[in-house]
């Protein structure tokens, strides 16, 4: 019986004609025309089937995740009032969910490679249901930091393990689009964090909302454990290569051109938006309590439509020959703007500079996606929690800092002084423009090619003298040549065992059929003529008729 060939899976940029045989083990498939009406009916069914299974479930995950996050801008108030609060200590206890969020944000990607993201996300996601419910029945400060801190364990992994399990699924050709949907269902958690949260409050209170959402998340865990397969089983040519560590990634002179740009940008635009956007619009801008909530309500709205926007954007820009980094330092100097025209207090709409910052907040989608052009396939979840960790860091950072400088100045009839915020705002805005200079000023060739990584391509890239983007059909040809050959030299060694099979075969079939000649004792004595007979068949031809004419004669 045949059975299918397998070639060695290349970690790097897989074989575009894909040798893979088919189930029937006919012929490969670069060899035969698929039916595409029943490639199309199916690929249509297994689409609607892990939308089902595997993106809703972690979208909801996500989901919860974002309103957790940003929960904090619309409360402030009623937790200061309810605490007595102060700026310091709001930024600390909003912040703390950022800071255990990205304590596990390393060990994290080799949890979710080891057990897979339908455990690690249903045990996560267990413990923010804990962490919300301890934040509900919190009777001080202390209570309050050990939920939030709590709640930033179980959300840890909300955008990870779908993104994971994503890879794990999805067809290679839609993962872009199923991140977009992914990202853009969970920024939802931001919208409802604004009027529909407010609307709650006014009803059951903040503490029945947070008891409310412990109930959801517990929810989310179980519809997660029954409804998402089990990551399917490793084949040992997908095993990560042990090259790439963590160390190499963060040793990596193109990560650090890249990563300060999206840290600063992506974690000033989440601490803003989960908390500071509020107190600034009411202090600065002296928005009665329905307009801030309006504010929060435009800016969720438009973080969650920009990761579809981003995204599309991008990847129509890369096919007209924009870099995805370009296309990234345009949006952060869109958010870098906004953030100017709000600390000199241009004369713009209220709500307008704080759309661009919010829509920044999406910014993931094209900065890991450029982490995908610079490391191997095998360590994207490496490189994406790496990453992922300077973002949580920063905001962090953000929150905490931007509380104290505003500490720094009194109180004035319960708000503290617009200067106070324009400071803090300013200082953060200074760090970004830092990065962003850091990112758009000139390569060096030399030190590129000095510090490439294991990834063939850059490589490539340095012995053609030519853009990535240009060198990848040149790898394309390369890998689709290294296939053929492989399947060639298989083919041949295939052809080599049979031949040797089939000589073995006919060999012993000779030995069965064939009749065996008579044998006689050991003790038997032959003839003159048998004798002479036997000494004939053992003469050389060319001595026979000498040796036969002694015994004419003796007759």
């Amino acid at each position: 019986m045949a059975t299918a060939m397998r070639l060695p899976h290349n970690p790097y940029l897989p074989a575009s004609y894909g040798f893979a045989a088919d189930p029937d083990d006919a012929l490969p498939r670069v060899l035969r025309k698929p039916d595409e009406e029943e490639a199309k009916t199916g690929e249509s069914k297994r689409i609607w089937h892990l939308l089902a299974t595997v993106l809703l479930p972690f979208a909801a995950g996500y989901y919860l995740g974002y309103l957790y996050r940003t929960i904090n801008a619309l409360i402030s108030g009623t937790l200061i009032s309810a605490f007595g609060l102060s700026a310091a200590d709001l930024g600390v206890l909003t912040a703390v969910l950022f800071l255990t969020f990205a304590a596990i944000q390393l060990p994290l990607g080799a949890w979710l490679d080891r057990f897979g993201p339908r455990r690690v996300q249903a045990v996560l996601l267990s413990i923010a249901a804990l962490g919300a419910a301890t934040f509900a029945g919190a009777q001080g400060l202390t209570g309050l930091i050990v939920g939030r801190a709590l709640i930033g364990l179980g959300i840890a992994g909300a955008l990870m393990a779908g993104l994971k399990a994503i890879v794990l699924w999805w067809p290679a050709e839609r993962i872009a689009l199923a991140n977009g949907w992914l990202i853009t269902l969970g920024a939802l958690g931001a919208v409802t964090a604004t009027a529909p949260a407010e609307l709650l409050i006014a009803s059951i209170g903040w503490r029945g909302l947070f008891w409310l959402l412990a109930s959801l998340t517990a929810a989310a865990a179980l519809l997660i454990l029954r409804f998402v397969p089990d990551r399917p089983a490793r084949r040992q040519s997908e095993v990560a290569s042990a090259d790439m560590t963590l160390r190499a990634i963060y040793r990596d002179a193109r990560f650090w051109r890249r990563a300060p740009l999206s840290a600063t940008t992506i974690g000033s635009a989440w601490a803003l938006q989960g908390l500071w956007a509020g107190p600034w619009l009411a202090d600065v801008e002296g928005l009665q309590r329905h307009d801030v909530v309006s504010t929060l309500l435009a800016m969720a709205i438009a973080l969650s439509a920009s990761a579809l926007i981003l995204g599309t954007a991008g990847d129509l820009l890369r096919r007209r020959g924009v870099s995805l980094s370009t296309s990234f330092a345009v949006a952060a100097g869109f958010a870098l703007l906004a953030q100017l025209a709000l600390v000199l207090r241009w004369p713009v709409p209220t709500w307008l500079p704080w759309i661009a910052i919010a829509g920044m907040g999406a910014g993931t989608v094209l900065s890991y996606a450029i982490l995908a052009e610079l490391f191997p396939k095998a360590a994207s979840g490496r490189a994406n929690g790496a990453l992922n960790l300077l973002h949580i860091g920063s905001a962090f950072a953000v929150q905490v800092g931007i509380g104290f400088i505003i500490g720094l100045w009194p109180v004035d009839a319960g708000r503290y002084p617009p200067v106070a915020y324009q400071t803090a705002l300013g200082i953060n805005l200074a760090l970004q423009i830092a990065a962003f200079l850091w990112f758009v000023r000139p390569r060096q060739r030399a030190v590129f090619a000095k510090d490439l990584s294991a990834h063939p391509i850059h490589a490539l890239v340095v012995t053609l003298g030519v853009p990535a983007a240009a060198a990848v059909p040149y790898l394309q040809a390369r890998q689709d040549w290294h296939s053929r050959q492989l399947l060639a030299q298989r083919q041949a060694s295939t052809w080599r065992a049979a031949a040797l099979a089939s000589v073995a075969t006919m060999a012993a079939l000779a030995s069965l059929l064939l009749p065996a000649s008579p044998t006689r004792p050991p003790h038997a004595q032959f003839t003159s003529n048998e004798r002479s007979t036997t000494v004939t068949a053992q003469i050389r031809p060319a001595r026979m008729i000498a040796h036969m004419e002694p015994v004419h004669r003796e007759e």
